[in-house]
């Protein structure tokens, strides 16, 4: 696999070595760990995706790993933090 996409539906599509490209839906029993992540794809044909953490950058595997435990990416509130001094 030379690449993995990950939109916020569920969906993912695979780009295998050859440059052809699966497409799957990421099944809910996703495993998380500190340094890997697994995750089961639906799809023809069925196949399970482990990520190590030595695969990405550690920004990106954080990301990833946001991502499958929430089913997207958190981020902050533009306006989080302004009023905490009133």
């Amino acid at each position: 696999m030379r690449a993995l996409e990950l939109p916020e539906d569920g969906t993912a599509t695979l780009e295998l070595a050859d440059g052809s490209r699966v497409a799957a839906r990421v099944a809910r029993r996703r495993h998380v760990g500190a340094w890997w992540v697994t995750l089961p794809l639906q799809g023809a044909p069925w196949r399970t995706v482990l990520v190590a953490a030595d695969m990405l950058a550690p920004a990106e595997f954080r990301r990833l790993r946001l991502w499958a435990l929430w089913g997207r990416v958190a981020g902050a509130a533009p306006r989080q933090f302004q009023d905490l001094g009133a």
